[in-house]
């Protein structure tokens, strides 16, 4: 798992059976402090209510294609949790 900032939205005219109705978001990567690290990816919203902005886990892989309510979709990333607040201990 790993942290991101939602900073856009992707919209796909025609999806795989299974991915109708998923939105996709675009996905920068951050460690704990926000500092960007890697480049931005496109992930399936898992939990349905990410947004711009927003700071969100991410899971890649086969976990990901779990993440979404039709399983073994073909998917890369996916979001399964907005973050409420990072802290260091």
């Amino acid at each position: 798992m790993e942290l991101g900032r939602v900073i856009g939205t992707v919209v796909a005219t025609q999806q795989v059976e299974g991915l109708e109705g998923v939105k996709f978001l675009i996905v920068q990567p951050v460690d704990r402090s926000g500092k960007k690290i890697g480049e931005p990816v496109v992930a399936a919203d898992g939990v349905a209510m990410a947004g711009p902005g927003e700071l969100v886990y991410v899971v890649a892989s086969r976990e990901a294609s779990l993440a979404l309510p039709d399983k073994f979709v073909p998917v890369d990333h996916a979001i399964v949790g907005i973050v409420d607040a990072v802290s260091e201990s």
